[in-house]
């Protein structure tokens, strides 16, 4: 039960990579340079592979949510809601806190 917002989480973030790096040449973006997009999607791959990884993984949820923080920029830019992306990006974390709580607390 632990793991089921992380799989949540990873069904999202993956394909959403993959397409970055495959469709490349998206039209509509802010920015439409195929470098950019190679990039964010090896961005978002590399936060989920170290999202999975227990050690890790405050890393990797760092990654994704900085990702996400500017998606929702671009949002607010270009006036598209960002309600959805503001709970993927508190659900990353979510996730991140279900699977190891400890790592959020001082000692």
């Amino acid at each position: 039960m632990i793991w089921l917002p992380s799989i949540a989480i990873i069904l999202f973030y993956i394909p959403n990579a993959l397409d970055k790096l495959v469709n490349h040449a998206q039209t509509g973006k802010v920015v439409e340079s195929t470098a950019v997009m190679i990039t964010a999607g090896a961005f978002i791959l590399t936060g989920t592979a170290l999202f999975l990884y227990n050690k890790t993984m405050l890393i990797g949820t760092s990654i994704l949510v900085l990702y996400m923080a500017f998606i929702v920029l671009i949002h607010i830019y270009k006036g598209k809601p960002v309600e959805i992306v503001i709970l993927i990006l508190m659900a990353t974390i979510f996730a991140s806190y279900i699977r190891k709580p400890d790592i959020f607390h001082r000692n």
